[in-house]
């Protein structure tokens, strides 16, 4: 259960906060516009929770400019020349329309070549990159966990792929089941690295309290700066010129 929105205002920042049934105040600033949320314990006092922040300020409003500053994203057409990302590098789409197997392939040129039916519609092509995206990450999963499995002495009961807005992935403790999100695969590999890492981590320490950023240095010492990569390496769709 949650009590409405309500904005403050905190420096020249507005902030949307929400109340729950938690513990801890919770902050997350969402592109493209740098929108800062709180989720804040119902007991917490919107002077606590200014006091809370305030040391942050700086922080959250150089997040926000980052953010503003990033090239923003267009509508996918799925056309000749449409940029589109594959594991941190951008490949020019080059449609192939075929009768035959869907498909997509890779050229060194770089290109990324999309085997669809002809007419097909922007949703039906999307749908072919999407499903090759997340054959590539189902791939390149099982190794990772297996190996930080082993570093972390922890195990993993199950775990997925999904799209999801907000999030690059989540642990459900209680069942030993992560998430990852299919976006990733777009991200450098040390990224998709990073949130295996990171929701393994998990299943040692719920919160994201000294003790789990004490295990991230120790297993992956460079987890910052992987996190940097994740937020701000642009993932722009755009039409190249030939």
């Amino acid at each position: 259960m949650s009590i409405g929105l309500k904005e403050i205002i905190i420096g020249d920042v507005p902030f949307v906060v929400t109340r729950k049934a938690i513990r801890n105040l919770h902050l997350r600033i969402y592109p493209p516009d740098g929108q800062v949320r709180i989720t804040a314990p119902w007991r917490m006092s919107d002077d606590a929770i200014r006091l809370a922040v305030t040391g942050k300020l700086g922080w959250i409003q150089g997040h926000r400019a980052r953010l503003r500053a990033l090239p923003q994203r267009s509508p996918l057409q799925m056309i000749d020349g449409e940029v589109h990302y594959f594991l941190g590098q951008p490949y020019r789409l080059r449609i192939v329309e075929v009768d035959g197997s869907l498909k997509v392939v890779l050229r060194d040129d770089p290109v990324l070549e999309l085997y669809v039916r002809p007419s097909s519609t922007i949703e039906e092509r999307a749908q072919v990159l999407q499903w090759w995206y997340r054959q590539q990450l189902k791939s390149m999963v099982p190794l990772l966990i297996e190996k930080w499995q082993t570093a972390l002495g922890v195990s993993v009961a199950e775990w997925g792929i999904k799209q999801m807005k907000t999030r690059w992935g989540t642990c459900n403790i209680r069942a030993r089941r992560i998430w990852l999100n299919l976006e990733l695969i777009k991200k450098p590999a040390h990224c998709l690295e990073l949130i295996v890492v990171h929701e393994l981590a998990h299943l040692l320490e719920r919160r994201h309290n000294a003790r789990f950023k004490s295990i991230m240095d120790q297993h992956l010492p460079n987890w910052r700066t992987h996190r940097a990569d994740l937020a701000f390496l642009p993932l722009v769709n755009d039409r190249i010129s030939s």
